[in-house]
């Protein structure tokens, strides 16, 4: 499997923010209001999730098409890396007896995201945009004049 390494970088500053977004949701939740921790991991994943899209989309992926289907197929790959955290935080906590907010933490902002990016980078690329298969992005043409960014889809 050949990747490109743009690819690799947009896919990584994309993933660098959505993560900003999860993590800084989830610490928040967690320690500063004092939520359970799969309910705070719930909730910051579709934060990060909704980040990642954005970026992924009109960033990494420009010039393929982005519509509904799109965003679902995006939204149930990213339901799986999400299933991954919340179980790495599940076996911890619950499991292990690891029950501070550091702990769950690690568990799922670290651990969890490690194993789950791998996941979310290939369904990303081979279920979501086409990866290598797929049409490559337009840089120049009609996908430029806005019909790269149709939702009818």
């Amino acid at each position: 499997m050949r990747v490109a390494r743009s690819e690799v970088i947009g896919f990584a500053l994309a993933g660098i923010c959505a993560y900003a977004a999860d993590l800084g949701l989830f610490v928040w939740l967690r320690s500063g209001l004092g939520w359970d921790p799969i309910a705070a991991k719930s909730l910051s994943f579709v934060a990060g999730c909704t980040v990642a899209y954005l970026g992924n989309a009109f960033g990494t992926y420009r010039g393929r098409r982005v519509g509904w289907r799109e965003y679902a197929v995006f939204f149930a790959v990213n339901v799986a890396g999400a299933l991954v955290q919340l179980l790495c935080i599940a076996v911890s906590h619950y499991g292990l007896g690891f029950t501070s907010p550091r702990a769950d933490t690690l568990s799922g902002a670290v651990f969890g995201m490690a194993l789950a990016t791998c996941l979310r980078f290939w369904g990303t690329r081979t279920l979501v945009f086409g990866g290598a298969g797929g049409p490559p992005p337009e840089r120049h043409g009609r996908a430029e004049q806005g019909s790269r960014t149709s939702w009818t889809g």
